[in-house]
């Protein structure tokens, strides 16, 4: 009986010994981890700042559509642009 008490003991004092090793050693390497973020976290760029938007054209008046609208009929006659091209323009300039 006595071996088997000693045997017992001996395998609790292994084991006890063995967890403490465990959490030590995982406690070191967290606590490493945790400073190599903190680290890179103190290394990296702010966020950057965005400029807003700029703000939309201003609408141009009819006497500048009306300025387009005939240089565009100009081209046409030209023979610069087809119909097609000119029906597109025409109303791109329009809902401008």
């Amino acid at each position: 009986m006595p071996g088997l008490i000693r045997g017992v003991a001996r395998t609790a004092a292994i084991a006890g010994t063995a967890t403490a090793v465990s959490n030590r050693v995982s406690r070191r390497q967290a606590g490493r981890w945790a400073a190599q973020e903190q680290q890179q976290y103190a290394q990296e760029p702010p966020p950057q700042q965005y400029a807003p938007p700029p703000p939309p054209p201003a609408q141009t008046g009819m006497d500048d559509k009306l300025a387009q609208l005939k240089e565009l009929g100009e081209l046409k006659t030209a023979g610069v642009l087809s119909d097609l091209e000119f029906e597109q323009q025409k109303a791109r300039i329009l809902a401008g």
